[in-house]
């Protein structure tokens, strides 16, 4: 922490950074706790589809679109382009 003690502690002095830095994780978290209260998914393609679906969730979300609108979307056979942008 001492190597990297400003940039640990960024969020002190910049009140827009997150505290943390796992939006990776906390994506992740829903499929383990699935895990865990079922005991494992049945197949292998149906842990697949819960992590096509939960990750198309989130990037919808994070990308500022309505969630319901997206899954509306997705049923109707127009899913929204949630390919990342060049910036």
């Amino acid at each position: 922490m001492r190597r990297y003690r400003e940039e640990t502690l960024a969020f002190l002095h910049d009140f827009a950074l997150p505290f943390d830095n796992n939006p990776a994780e906390r994506d992740l978290h829903m499929r383990k706790v699935r895990q865990k209260v079922s005991g494992g998914f049945r197949s292998q393609a149906g842990a697949e589809a819960l992590c096509r679906i939960r990750g198309e969730l989130a990037s919808a979300r994070k990308q500022g679109h309505n969630v319901l609108f997206a899954l509306q979307q997705a049923f109707l056979a127009q899913p929204l382009n949630l390919a990342p942008t060049p910036e």
